[in-house]
């Protein structure tokens, strides 16, 4: 739902990877930002009018992303969606970012875009200690891009995983994501991804933000 820039690309992503796409607008000029050659539906109305929806196709529907401009709209089509028809697949685009931590709780997935792109910003600018980058439904396990003092480099995962409490997920070195293992050896300029326990997080950020004790 939603042929803004976002919803056409993810139209026309999806596509491209072999998949019927059904696209939902109010305004049928939104059509034009799709690809000329676009071989899917193109449904003029509300994405939460359940006659729209079954002229879509919901019926046989794997998944359903709500990207319209407005979180209202977004939030009401995927609860619909969700709830009515059973599809658990379902993904809503939200500008406020408590609402966003509201509705992820209630296992309606949502990409909080501001708060997203004030993060990304953000970590270009300075170092942060410990971002967000996914937390589970219920809030307790995140995955954090951690920001690490030069002491750890050349230090193992295993290392860093038993003076941080957390678990290292993956490096991203060079621009590719690497799986780590427990010797692997964080090196200079890898960006380091960790598991915790939210309880734990601010330990984690503490230990890591820190030079080494002589001892690690």
């Amino acid at each position: 739902m939603g042929c803004g820039r976002v919803g056409a690309t993810l139209a026309h992503s999806l596509e491209s990877y072999g998949h019927s796409v059904a696209v939902i607008d109010q305004n049928a000029e939104s059509f034009r930002r799709l690809p000329s050659d676009f071989g899917g539906k193109k449904v003029t109305g509300l994405g939460f009018d359940r006659d729209t929806l079954h002229q879509a196709g919901i019926d046989d529907t794997f998944a359903f992303a709500a990207v319209s401009d407005g979180d209202n709209s977004n939030i009401l089509a995927a609860r619909v969606v969700r709830e009515t028809y059973g599809i658990e697949n379902v993904v809503a685009r939200i500008y406020d970012p408590h609402r966003a931590e509201i509705y992820q709780r209630l296992g309606i997935s949502t990409v909080a875009t501001v708060r997203w792109t004030a993060d990304q910003v953000l970590r270009r600018m300075l170092p942060l200690g410990a971002t967000d980058e996914y937390r589970d439904p219920s809030g307790r396990v995140r995955l954090c891009q951690v920001d690490v003092h030069p002491g750890w480099f050349g230090r193992s995962v295993r290392t860093i995983d038993e003076a941080s409490g957390a678990r290292s997920a993956f490096v991203t070195r060079y621009g590719d994501g690497v799986v780590v293992a427990p010797d692997t050896v964080l090196q200079e300029n890898d960006i380091l991804h960790m598991l915790v326990d939210a309880d734990h997080a601010a330990t984690m950020e503490r230990v890591l933000t820190h030079a080494p004790n002589l001892e690690d």
